[in-house]
């Protein structure tokens, strides 16, 4: 297993160092090329043919500080994630979650992975609704958290990069494509943060999940998303996965009375009730089907959940 590990500060440092016209191309080459073949994977091209046309940077720019916004205003935010201590138990801390899944027997096809931590632009509303961090890590092999640097956010590094992890193992044998449905998305996000809980405890669960009281989950999330599970197609799935705002902001059809996050906390309290029916272990559940996962649970739709955290 080969984990690397891209040093986003140190780049950071010679984007503010640069001058102003030359910021854009050194922070495409420098920190989104080495990410090269996940954006492949995704069929988002590197560098756009037409002048501001979608690329890569229209993905960073949704949520991150764009290269233009790297400047030295910026170096108090950049110094919480700079240190080599930090680095390297992230390092340690991604091995560690990998580690869990090759302990138990499970084989894992990609042995080199790639990881960065990425600054959030504070601006963003998408990245406010999560209170400040997230990640992506469903492309098998690359892993990065996006964060507004503070004391809260850097507590929860590990607990996302945990959860990245996850979601980064699930898809090494569960095969993404286009008739993906909403039940698969709900199961993996329940697994993604019952797996982070697993390891750092729910002290840490994220706000994806914490922010959702009993009353909404059963009476509110449940009836709707229950009724949806097979629907496919990425632009209607969002809408039920990550809620109405979400939706709104990213200019994807809206249900309407979806609260945010519903498909995470939907699938978070599915998943524990999973695990604690069938005494399966997070690390076991990872790797299996949706379809097997949600046969076991059918009258989680129908009973009242108990939140307990």
């Amino acid at each position: 297993m080969n984990i690397n590990i891209l040093r986003s500060d140190k780049i950071y440092q010679r984007v503010i160092a640069c001058p102003q016209e030359e910021k854009r191309e050194l922070y495409r080459q420098e920190m989104l090329g080495p990410f090269m073949r996940k954006w492949e994977i995704q069929q988002i091209p590197f560098r756009s043919k037409e002048e501001n046309g979608f690329d890569v940077m229209t993905i960073n720019n949704m949520a991150h500080r764009s290269p233009e916004m790297i400047t030295p205003e910026i170096e108090p935010e950049l110094k919480l994630i700079s240190s080599d201590t930090l680095w390297h138990e992230l390092k340690q801390a991604l091995e560690y979650c990998l580690n869990q899944f090759t302990q138990h027997g499970i084989h894992l096809p990609v042995s080199d992975y790639l990881f960065t931590v990425l600054l959030g632009d504070p601006d963003s509303e998408i990245l406010q609704l999560s209170e400040g961090y997230s990640g992506e890590g469903g492309i098998p092999g690359y892993i990065f958290l996006s964060l507004i640097p503070n004391e809260y956010t850097l507590e929860r590094l590990k607990p996302a990069l945990a959860h990245e992890c996850n979601h980064n193992v699930r898809y090494q044998f569960i095969e993404w494509n286009d008739k993906i449905t909403l039940g698969e998305l709900i199961v993996s996000e329940g697994l993604a943060e019952n797996f982070a809980t697993s390891i750092y405890g729910e002290d840490l669960i994220g706000p994806w999940v914490s922010k959702t009281d009993v009353d909404t989950l059963n009476h509110v999330i449940k009836p709707i998303l229950g009724e949806h599970l097979e629907i496919t197609g990425l632009q209607q799935i969002m809408a039920y996965l990550y809620g109405d705002e979400v939706a709104k902001l990213q200019g994807l059809p809206v249900v309407g009375g979806v609260p945010h996050s519903a498909g995470y906390v939907c699938g978070y309290y599915l998943v524990k009730y999973y695990l604690q029916k069938t005494g399966k272990s997070i690390v076991e559940a990872t790797t299996l089907s949706a379809d097997k996962i949600l046969s076991e649970v059918e009258e989680y739709w129908d009973e009242e959940t108990i939140l307990h955290r």
